[in-house]
């Protein structure tokens, strides 16, 4: 395996890790599932605070919607490989901003 291409799964799995605990850990604290709807309250500071965790938790929350509506409203297969590929594409991206913040704080050599 290429350095590039294992420095990619790298910061796709960093990526969904980032965004398992951020969700897990809203749940833990409001006792409730992060989602979407966080930013449907209007122009509230709650809301503008709600994007910044909802860019890194998106992967998480894309997947679990979509295995919850595979199995509940019986989705077509292509609709699941598609979010999937989404849910991915965002988790390599936030993945990779989150290494390359590390690096730059110094955290990472």
């Amino acid at each position: 395996m290429s350095p590039d291409a294992l420095n990619s799964l790298f910061s796709l799995c960093i990526g969904f890790a980032l965004a398992g605990a951020l969700t897990s850990g809203y749940q833990a604290l409001v006792h409730r599932p992060a989602g979407f709807g966080l930013l449907q309250e209007g122009a509230a500071p709650k809301t503008f605070a709600a994007v910044p965790f909802l860019v890194f938790a998106a992967p998480f929350i894309i997947m679990r919607n979509t295995l919850r509506g595979a199995k509940v409203e019986r989705r077509r297969v292509e609709f699941v490989m598609l979010a999937t590929v989404l849910a991915g594409f965002w988790s390599m991206m936030s993945g990779t901003f989150f290494l390359m913040t590390l690096r730059a704080a110094g955290l990472l050599a």
